[in-house]
């Protein structure tokens, strides 16, 4: 007779659930110890209260629970986001709580260029639609900067590219501040770096720049990713320094390009857009010079050939107050025979009204002019009735209008005045920061020129101990031989000016010709201090 499931089955071990649990956990894990996976992040809501994050891994017809660590997700380059497909690496095991499976990723990155480019155009709406790539906040770039700061690897051959293209157009002082352009941590020090230079203080020990370039060589969309990071674009967005994006080959196209004030296709053009040529502009300022000059001869010939001939046209005086005098003289002559006749016909006038001016007459004209001005008075009564109850009921509908468009007219013109004064603030800031740029400009071209005048002036050789020896004309004297004998002379030191006459020894010129006797041996110091040459003249 065939045994009892039951009883073949009381002699299995007995488990707990915790022991089972326990058994499949080191089961997992020894089978499975690192793995990568391939899957659509899915129900990723962010880091949790803790730091860990928790979301899970699927693709068409499976799921698994995914789970990051704090430390983990501090230190990785690429945040996991809901949506996206990524290649995980990590460490399978189970969660005895629930009893279920899950991997703790150490590692992720996305799953192809095609994942990439949908996290650069993600990222790149989002800061779109904080109102960072508008042109609005882009600065003019100055014309020639004093300083140029560049962000790059100090190693690399675009930094040599950016400095020969400055000293072929036009040197100028540049700062370099050396970054990582690709790997874990560049985003941070690149955003450091353009921060650090706007923290410079203006006229501290090291210059602030008046320009930023950052710079990278080519490479493919992983090697620039970290030009596409949300914190390097913020610092090129909210950087107060023009800056400019050199970043890669013209082709390449990362999210700091949109931010920034202006884009160069490579390193070397974003040399040329920071200063221009000097040669060129000599050339020019020369050209226009030469021409200005030669308008303003001509202008001037122009002028005095038009004024000598408006002097030949112009008649004389004389000529003028002919036919004005003339006709003074005859007004002059009509004048008394027009009076007696404007006379006699005022007073054929007076005569002829003043016949008719009887008492009868006036005392009729009188009433007949109160019948008016009473008929008058009753109809303006009743006009002005009529009037007035027009008007009133033309005010009500009038008042109405009025009450329902002043709310409307009212709104329209607050929200115009709060856009205007939005504008308003964005064009001043503007404007301060060009004017503080243009003074700055101003204030470091007049700097330079003093520095340049204080150095060609020969004051400066007076200064270092020498004397200017002139004659009693004020003219330079540049040789003893130009000197004579009692001549008098001024001499100009630094600090002032001292008369003096000459006492020349010939004799002295003439033994230092060719041909003299050979140099003397040269004595020791203390006897040339207690001895004075006797072959040497005094000029006080």
């Amino acid at each position: 007779m065939p045994a009892n499931p039951a009883q073949l089955l009381a002699n299995s071990p007995e488990y707990t659930v915790s022991e089972l649990s326990s058994a499949l956990k080191r089961t997992v894990e020894d089978t499975y110890g690192h793995v990568r996976v391939r899957g659509e992040i899915s129900g990723f809501r962010g880091p949790h209260a803790s730091g860990h994050c928790y979301f899970a891994l699927k693709d068409e017809s499976a799921k698994i629970e995914a789970v990051i660590w704090k430390g983990v997700h501090g230190r990785m380059r690429f945040k996991p986001q809901e949506g996206l497909e990524v290649i995980a690496t990590g460490k399978l095991t189970t969660y005895p709580g629930s009893s279920k499976y899950q991997i703790v990723i150490e590692a992720i990155e996305p799953a192809g260029i095609g994942a990439l480019m949908a996290l650069m155009e993600e990222r790149k709406k989002k800061l779109a639609a904080e109102g960072l790539f508008d042109e609005a906040r882009k600065q003019l770039l100055p014309w020639l900067p004093e300083v140029i700061g560049v962000v790059t690897s100090p190693t690399g051959a675009v930094i040599r590219d950016i400095l020969h293209r400055l000293e072929d157009r036009f040197p100028r002082r540049v700062l370099v501040w050396p970054v990582r352009v690709q790997g874990e941590g560049s985003a941070e020090q690149i955003a450091a770096a353009i921060d650090g230079f706007n923290a410079l203080p203006d006229g501290g020990h090291i210059p602030r720049p008046d320009l930023l370039i950052v710079a990278r060589g080519g490479g493919s969309l992983e090697d620039l990713w970290s030009f596409n990071e949300e914190i390097v674009v913020r610092a090129a967005a909210g950087s107060m320094i023009p800056l400019i994006s050199a970043v890669g080959h013209e082709t390449d196209v990362t999210l700091i390009d949109f931010a920034a004030d202006q884009r160069a296709p490579t390193p070397t053009a974003a040399a040329e857009m920071a200063v221009p040529v000097r040669s060129d502009l000599v050339v020019e300022v020369s050209s226009l010079a030469a021409r200005a000059l030669v308008a303003w001869k001509r202008g001037h010939d122009d002028r005095r050939t038009e004024l000598r001939s408006a002097a030949r046209a112009l008649p004389g005086a004389s000529e003028l107050l002919a036919i004005p005098r003339q006709k003074v003289d005859s007004a002059a002559a009509a004048l008394p025979r027009a009076l007696r006749a404007s006379t006699n016909v005022h007073h054929r006038r007076f005569t002829r009204i003043s016949g008719g001016l009887t008492l009868r007459v006036l005392r009729s004209q009188v009433a007949h002019a109160k019948q008016s001005v009473a008929a008058t008075s009753a109809r303006l009564s009743h006009c002005t009735q009529v009037g007035l109850r027009h008007r009133r009921d033309r005010f009500a509908g009038l008042a109405v209008r009025l009450r329902t468009s002043r709310f409307a007219n009212a709104q329209a013109q607050r929200d115009r005045i709060t856009r205007d004064d939005e504008r308003t603030q964005r064009l001043f800031e503007r404007a301060r920061r060009a004017l503080v740029t243009l003074l700055q400009q101003h204030e470091t071209r007049m700097t330079h020129s003093a520095k340049l005048l204080a150095a060609v002036s020969y004051r400066g050789v007076l200064a270092r101990g020498f004397v200017l020896v002139r004659d009693d004309a004020g003219r330079a004297l540049r040789s003893a031989a130009a000197v004579g004998s009692g001549a008098r002379l001024t001499l100009e030191f630094a600090d002032g000016q001292v008369n003096a006459t000459s006492d020349v020894n010939r004799t002295a010129a003439t033994s230092s010709s060719p041909g003299s006797s050979p140099k003397s041996q040269p004595r020791p110091a203390s006897s040339r201090r207690a001895t004075k040459p006797a072959d040497q003249g005094n000029l006080f």
